[in-house]
């Protein structure tokens, strides 16, 4: 069992400080990558703690399991920011602080006067992160905003309904991460610019706006042009036999995409005379012109023989394949074994954890694994007195509720 922190390397933000009023899964997913890189993160919480650390399944209360694989490499201090001591420590916090980032609405933050503007002139180095739902220059501005609801807005579901006849959302928090990835470079390309310039500066993150664009890059299509030459939509995408294709016993992925993957494959399976074959199948140019054609002649043909048969096949001739996994057999394929993904940390309260680390290998200041998912206010205290506060003033903010520090750790028996 790998101990968080035994022997990881900085990591290319080591030195940087950044305070996180994130909750749910969008703005901890960025600033947990944040922390894969060696930054501090001081995840500010409230009494009540991340809405994540409620959520099944878990052994212990606050501790739930979508908060564990979203929030390692971070430390907790509670702060009650409804109150004057609590407010005034964030504040100080903040004032020494490389990156500020929250997902809470914007005009919410403004009347507890913890805005952009309000930061700025404390720290004019800051990077002040806002990751909400809709750009404030709209008329959105302000809306509460949540995966389901921005992914219904960006046509997911209009989309997977086109195939399968009932819109769905997609079963992962698609809006969330994707946003969460965006608000990662941006924050980064913004401390690029502080630190060869010296100024910070407020970086607005909409959920809206940025799934827009992610999804109409991919189906502007005909209204990619003024006027329009055609419906919006990408044809290859929306076909309705472009899935996992059924074979015999099962089902795998495929792909056959260029000219030499079709020869290829038309050779394996004793077609390779262009005129044995539907001409719609005979160049690039007629199967993009006809994906539904392609794709349900190709779906007929996949029946026809084994999962194992194809995967050999496909293997022979270098097309490139896949199975089809489910979540168990995923979270167990021999590659992200090989590689090390899923590693195995050990939790003071929670035991030995399963989680899914960072993907890509850097040779000289790797991401890694250093400090466990914390427990509420786990590190309260010692965030504030590296900000110099002195215990009684530490002492007041506890005794006024401004400040909740966790319970100490009971020690394992001994044997």
């Amino acid at each position: 069992m790998k101990q968080a922190g035994a022997d990881a390397p900085a990591g290319p933000l080591a030195g940087v400080r950044i305070i996180d009023l994130t909750s749910v899964m969008m703005g901890p997913y960025a600033t947990m990558i944040l922390g894969d890189y060696g930054a501090d993160v001081i995840k500010v919480e409230s009494p009540e703690g991340d809405v994540m650390r409620h959520a099944s399944p878990m052994r212990h209360a606050q501790m739930g399991a979508m908060y564990l694989q979203g929030n390692r490499n971070k430390r907790s201090i509670v702060l009650d920011l409804k109150k004057a001591g609590g407010h005034e420590a964030l504040l100080r916090l903040a004032s020494t602080a490389d990156v500020f980032v929250h997902n809470v609405r914007p005009a919410a933050m403004r009347r507890l006067q913890l805005g952009a503007d309000d930061l700025l002139a404390l720290n004019p180095r800051l990077v002040y992160a806002s990751l909400h739902g809709f750009g404030e220059q709209g008329p959105y501005a302000g809306r509460p905003a949540y995966d389901d609801l921005i992914q219904g807005m960006t046509a997911l579901p209009a989309l997977t309904g086109k195939i399968t006849g009932e819109p769905r959302f997609s079963p992962a928090t698609m809006a969330d991460r994707i946003v969460g990835l965006n608000a990662t470079h941006a924050i980064l390309a913004a401390l690029l610019h502080r630190d060869r310039t010296g100024e910070g500066q407020s970086i607005e993150i909409p959920m809206f706006e940025t799934m827009a664009q992610f999804v109409l890059g991919d189906h502007m299509s005909g209204r990619s042009f003024e006027p329009p030459i055609g419906p919006p939509g990408y044809s290859r995408l929306l076909s309705p036999d472009r899935r996992p294709y059924q074979t015999s016993d099962g089902y795998i992925c495929a792909l056959v995409y260029n000219d030499k993957q079709w020869s290829a494959f038309f050779r394996a399976i004793g077609q390779d005379n262009d005129g044995d074959r539907d001409p719609r199948l005979n160049s690039i140019t007629s199967r993009t012109n006809n994906y539904d054609f392609v794709y349900g002649w190709f779906s007929g043909v996949m029946k026809t023989r084994t999962s194992a048969e194809w995967m050999r096949l496909f293997e022979e001739a270098d097309i490139p394949h896949a199975p089809l996994h489910d979540l168990d057999s995923l979270i167990d394929d021999p590659h992200l074994a090989a590689v090390g993904l899923l590693q195995s940390i050990d939790h003071p309260t929670e035991g030995p954890l399963r989680v899914a680390g960072p993907a890509a290998t850097w040779s000289r200041t790797p991401p890694s694994i250093r400090q466990y998912p914390p427990r509420l206010g786990e590190h309260s205290s010692a965030i504030l007195r590296e900000a110099g506060f002195s215990d009684s003033e530490i002492e007041t903010l506890i005794a006024e509720g401004a400040m909740v520090e966790a319970d100490p750790v009971e020690p394992p028996p001994t044997a």
